[in-house]
């Protein structure tokens, strides 16, 4: 079914088994965030709230917590969602069979969205009377979570030029004015940021709605990757299977199936600090001036819901999202990015520090192989919506009775590094953009990109004798294999990179021998026990804690054409750097206080037993 309101949403997963209700009392500064951790670790229910300290209102965290229960909120629209989806991948089956519309014009009208003159959020409150969500022990203040972030372009409130976005909100805290200005915190390759340029160069006001909660239609919509042109509001009534409902309030846009509507103005004359904030790559979002909103009102309906979530180092419930986003779009890969197969931004890795990838190579299919279309896609990669977020893309070539899949990324790698030539296949981006979460680079918002681009036969065979390691340099220690050909060594934290310079020219040199060929890729970290300990500790160190062009090594490294390569083996330094944010850790205190409710709680205690 769709939902017209979380509420139902809430009824129906607990009617199904997938929500349980916590009726004491708990706080939200820490501990409810520990204890959702905890349930969206073991895959456990949505957590319903009843009283959340210091609130009258009650909340609910984990409503996408698995991609069981995400799939089952959607059960009812996604076939239909898989038509239209079908529509654009091949708009010619819509000449084929023209009838075939028909039946589906009843669901198209659903994206229309409805203006109604009736007010459903009809009570008022303040934002001290809101729940209030804070989840790790540095965080500036309490933030919203699952906001929709509502903006317009100025002269204009049509729901199709909307743009919905996302974008954390900070409550209180740093020099925001207690229950009178919060902070908006939006990152690149965001449309909001285009309506506020737009603001800047115009006398209007730049006003914000953002809503909360809702329809679990209105959260998913509020993160999708639309094609260019195509409102989130719009794509809600088709993901909902019912119009959107909105009304015109004191020239604010205002959601009327949500259970919250914060309005307020952006401050065009001055930022403020937002954050810090921990966020979904592991790490914290540091303190920087953002945008703040003043003139604050907040409207909800009666007896509303306070959604939140938890995000932290993957996987959390956001990864969910993820699943379905892939599950619902994953046949209009080759329309949006022609050329290219397949594509997996790695949740391990919190999405953006990996994208692999699998592209068509038709160029000069006469002569040897080597990577050309592969390059042509990848930069359509990087230039395109949110994929040009990505700091290391991997993209191979289709291989004909070879199949590949970029979900086995083990196996992925592996049929890479048989075939990658260093010298020829590093594509490096330097001095540009990258993810706002990602503090790798030598600046906010700012590091290096490189493409692995391989359309190659068969080169190598891959090692996994860690004994041709027995002799390592004194620097150099606990040699740990991930998997055929790629090995870790651990070594001294990082000092700067000039000592760095040196300390890896003794292991290159060391490296530069016929016996480590089976091994093309070695990674540097601080801790290889930890590091080894997953897969995914693997990916997320790598990762995350590297710039390629400031922490990429190889044997025999130069330059030809201003073109980096190396010969025989790569080296990553995936080691923490004094630049980096510090990563995401629970205090004691918190956890024994998580401990003991959960043991004196019979339903949470069932789950954990």
């Amino acid at each position: 079914m769709s939902y017209n309101s979380l509420q139902e949403a809430c009824v129906d997963l607990e009617k199904n088994n997938m929500l349980i209700r916590i009726p004491d009392e708990l706080d939200g500064n820490l501990v409810i965030p520990e204890l959702h951790r905890r349930v969206q670790a073991i895959q456990g229910p949505a957590l319903y709230f009843e009283k959340i300290k210091g609130s009258k209102f009650p909340g609910v965290s984990n409503l996408f917590g698995t991609n069981a229960r995400s799939e089952f909120l959607f059960k009812d629209v996604l076939y239909k969602l898989e038509w239209l989806i079908k529509l654009k991948a091949d708009p010619e089956q819509l000449i084929k069979r023209p009838f075939s519309l028909i039946k589906h014009i009843p669901y198209l009208i659903k994206g229309l969205p409805k203006k109604i003159n009736t007010q459903r959020l009809n009570h008022e409150c303040s934002l001290r009377e809101l729940p209030k969500i804070r989840a790790w022990p540095k965080d500036g203040g309490s933030f919203v979570t699952l906001p929709q972030v509502i903006s317009f372009p100025p002269g204009t409130l049509d729901p199709k030029k909307a743009n919905v976005g996302m974008y954390r909100i900070q409550l209180d805290g740093n020099d925001y004015k207690p229950d009178q200005e919060i902070g908006l915190h939006y990152q690149l390759h965001r449309g909001i940021g285009i309506h506020h340029q737009q603001f800047k160069e115009s006398t209007a006001s730049f006003r914000i709605s953002i809503g909360i909660g809702g329809p679990p239609a209105y959260t998913l919509a509020s993160i999708f990757p639309l094609p260019e042109g195509l409102s989130e509001i719009l794509f809600c009534g088709f993901l909902n299977n019912r119009r959107y409902r909105y009304r015109i309030d004191n020239s604010y846009f205002i959601p009327q199936d949500v259970d919250f509507c914060i309005t307020g103005k952006v401050s065009m004359n001055e930022l403020k600090q937002e954050g810090p904030f921990g966020d979904h790559l592991g790490y914290y979002s540091l303190q920087h001036p953002f945008p703040f909103l003043t003139d604050i009102k907040i409207y909800h309906k009666p007896n509303p819901i306070y959604p939140f979530t938890v995000v932290g180092r993957p996987p959390q419930e956001d990864s969910s999202f993820g699943y379905l986003i892939h599950k619902m779009v994953s046949e209009l890969t080759s329309v949006e990015y022609p050329g290219i197969k397949q594509l997996h931004a790695v949740d391990a890795t919190g999405v953006h520090p990996l994208l692999l990838a699998v592209g068509s190579e038709r160029y000069m299919p006469f002569r040897d192989r080597k990577p050309e279309e592969l390059l042509t896609s990848a930069n359509l990669l990087l230039g395109k919506g949110q994929t040009s977020l990505s700091k290391y893309v991997f993209i191979a070539a289709e291989e004909p009775g070879r199949q590949i899949d970029v979900h086995n990324i083990k196996d992925f790698f592996e049929f890479i590094l048989e075939r990658i030539d260093w010298n020829s296949d590093l594509h490096f981006y330097t001095n540009t953009t990258i993810d706002t979460l990602d503090y790798s680079g030598d600046q906010w918002n700012g590091g290096s990109k490189l493409v692995i681009a391989c359309n190659r036969n068969k080169s190598r065979e891959l090692s996994i004798d860690l004994q041709v390691f027995n002799d390592l340099p004194s620097l150099y220690k606990n040699c740990k294999l991930i998997q055929k050909g790629i090995v870790l060594l651990e070594t001294k934290p990082f000092k700067n990179y000039n000592d760095s310079l040196q300390e890896l020219n003794v292991l290159t040199d060391y490296l530069d021998q016929s016996k480590f060929h089976g091994f093309p890729l070695i990674i540097l970290c601080d801790n290889t026990e930890f590091c080894s300990a997953s897969y995914s500790n693997f990916l997320w160190v790598t990762f995350t804690r590297s710039n390629p062009a400031s922490d990429i090594y190889g044997v025999r490294a130069d330059y030809h054409h201003k073109h980096w390569h190396c010969k025989n083996t790569l080296i990553i330094d995936s080691r923490k750097k004094p630049h980096h944010a510090p990563e995401l850790e629970v205090d004691r205190v918190t956890c024994q206080i998580v401990d003991e409710f959960i043991s004196k709680t019979p339903s949470l205690r069932t789950l954990f037993t």
